[in-house]
């Protein structure tokens, strides 16, 4: 990868095209309940929406409102409204030079998520795949697209395993999980996960935790019906800080970083001040109730600084804390193509942000530590 802007976001969304789990999956085994494209009528519309395991979605058809245009934001209501460099590879890496970015990180987007929603492991698993499949295929396309495997768990530990060593051997450069699980599955702490975190620390991939990452923090604010649409928007993310704050206790008081102490841990859309609140609480209730005499030896904040890594956008204040954090665990996100994007002008909100830091500290926050977390082979100029 070459490195000309001196800038990779740890955080994007592919958005794969309408045919792209109909031509990967089975029409003999799952017939309209794989994910497609349906029309309907909406409010005296004639709109189209997702259909999934034959159950039609009430979203838009794209999460893409940065390349959307005006009025900001709004979102397509039919798949010929789908501006190409949202999902064609070879456009988007236009809009990245645009936006004078390298190389992008590649979370899930809609509308593959709450499979586990439907019970049925087969269904699941078939999509995870056909998705997997599907994002490899961009990495092929670029090594600027560095996408992330979406993992299947009512499979099993063992089963989801497998799938993230198959995933990371077409292409995939880490895992993207949830932060609990629902009933009956044991609990995201419970040792029976233990395959998912011993494959991933095997293949030196990291796992991640995205936004809310399915955890309930914030339910009641999340949750209110009267809001505008832009107000429960803003309630519903500006809730995402608290979930390194829970994340992060499960997996170092459960004994998941003392048992994989090679184990890589990001946390992306949730911001960096909810992090430091996580340290210091860990610290004290590590100090206050003598945990290494229960198997947790590691003091919490260096469990941190060996183990974790969060992602930051807008926190004038909030990289401000970068010492405590740690300089090396921080990377910037752009979150292309969703609402929070800053696109075409994210250099102007890298600046606001970063502002008069140190040159050598830039550089770390904006490409080296993305390059040193997924092993990218990156050609980086010389300064």
């Amino acid at each position: 990868m070459e490195i000309k802007h001196g800038v990779i976001s740890a955080d994007s969304h592919g958005v794969l095209g309408p045919d792209a789990m109909t031509s990967r999956m089975s029409a003999k085994k799952w017939g309209d309940k794989i994910p497609h494209l349906v029309e309907v009528e909406d409010d005296g519309r004639m709109v189209e929406r997702w259909s999934v395991y034959g159950k039609v979605g009430s979203g838009n058809v794209a999460n893409c409102p940065a390349v959307m245009g005006e009025p900001f934001p709004h979102f397509p209501e039919r798949w010929e409204e789908v501006p190409e460099n949202a999902y064609v590879p070879s456009e988007r890496l236009k809009a990245l030079d645009i936006d004078g970015v390298d190389a992008e990180v590649l979370f899930p987007n809609a509308p593959y998520f709450s499979l586990y929603s439907f019970g049925d492991v087969e269904f699941e698993m078939d999509v995870a795949r056909a998705y997997n499949d599907a994002m490899a295929e961009w990495a092929q396309e670029s090594d600027r697209y560095l996408p992330l495997a979406t993992v299947p768990f009512l499979c099993g530990p063992e089963a989801a395993a497998r799938e993230i060593e198959r995933a990371v051997s077409v292409g995939n450069r880490g895992a993207n999980l949830m932060g609990e699980f629902p009933a009956p599955l044991p609990h995201i702490g419970d040792p029976a996960w233990d395959p998912v975190w011993a494959m991933c620390e095997s293949l030196e991939v990291p796992v991640h935790f995205h936004g809310s990452s399915g955890v309930r923090a914030g339910a009641a604010a999340r949750s209110w019906k009267g809001y505008s649409e832009r107000q429960a928007h803003s309630a519903s993310t500006s809730c995402s800080a608290v979930t390194p704050a829970q994340v992060i206790p499960h997996l170092i008081f459960s004994g998941i970083t003392e048992r994989f102490p090679k184990l890589k841990v990001v946390f992306a859309e949730a911001g960096i001040g909810g992090l430091n609140y996580s340290i210091a609480a860990m610290d004290h209730e590590w100090e206050t109730r003598h945990l290494w005499t229960e198997g947790i030896a590691t003091r919490p904040s260096e469990t941190v600084r060996r183990q974790m890594f969060v992602n930051f956008w807008f926190e004038v204040e909030g990289i401000k804390l970068r010492y405590d954090i740690g300089v090396d665990n921080l990377m910037w996100e752009s979150d292309f193509p969703h609402v929070a994007c800053y696109y075409p002008n994210s250099a102007a909100s890298i600046e606001k942000v970063l502002g008069d830091i140190p040159e050598d500290e830039r550089r770390k926050l904006l490409y080296e530590n993305a390059i040193r977390i997924y092993g990218i082979k990156a050609a980086v100029p010389v300064a």
